[in-house]
């Protein structure tokens, strides 16, 4: 069942890069993804929005029931259904998205999909070969080579995003979990061109929800 769904995927590409060319095509891709799942997004927002709304109620309790965890438990489940949410309402759609992910990525990292070569990652984009890596491209052209200096911006591109998503997670988040974004830069170190591309264009799309429909953090 997931070779034919990431075979699919794979077919929607190609047939979409015949149209647009491999690059725009990954592109294109990955937008309406992240727009088909834009209402999963948005309620993960409304939970945040919750959250947000009844921290210094939750503080309160906290402190109050500071020896008792278990009543502290209690009530705070109990205001959060009060206000008809729950500790956890942005989990589930966050985890229903991971499927979606890992079917994209999943496209332009293999070599093969359903046992065929994936031809994708035979064509190229912005002069560089969407199979290459960063290290090939290095080897290749030295790190001032043209295809170096592709996969250079684009991780200081990466880089630019993941900042803006770790900022406006807040100070209040533990500094760990503002580091995360972070991640994709290091990730896309040893991923194919093609992924490199997925993982810019859906961290911008994050970014762009954490500024348009997230609360301000604190």
């Amino acid at each position: 069942m997931f070779d034919l769904v990431l075979e699919t995927a794979y077919r929607l590409i190609t047939g979409l890069g015949s149209l647009t060319g491999p690059a725009l095509a990954i592109v294109l891709f990955t937008l309406a993804v992240r727009a088909l799942l834009l209402p999963l997004t948005l309620r993960q927002v409304a939970a945040a929005k919750a959250r947000l709304r009844l921290a210094p109620k939750v503080a309160a309790l906290r402190e109050r029931h500071a020896r008792d965890p278990e009543r502290m438990i209690r009530e705070t489940s109990a205001l959060y259904r009060a206000e008809g949410t729950s500790m956890f309402a942005g989990l589930g759609p966050a985890l229903a998205q991971a499927p979606f992910f890992l079917v994209a990525y999943r496209v332009f990292v293999s070599a093969s999909i359903a046992g065929h070569p994936n031809l994708l990652l035979a064509q190229s984009a912005l002069g560089v070969p969407l199979g290459e890596h960063f290290a090939a491209a290095v080897a290749g052209g030295g790190l001032l080579g043209a295809p170096a200096l592709v996969f250079l911006g684009l991780f200081a591109l990466l880089a630019v995003v993941a900042w803006v998503v770790s900022r406006r997670m807040g100070e209040v988040q533990p500094r760990a979990l503002r580091l995360m974004p972070y991640g994709t830069v290091v990730l896309a170190a040893f991923v194919p061109l093609a992924a490199v591309l997925y993982l810019l264009v859906s961290s911008a799309w994050t970014a762009a929800e954490r500024v348009l429909l997230y609360p301000r953090p604190a």
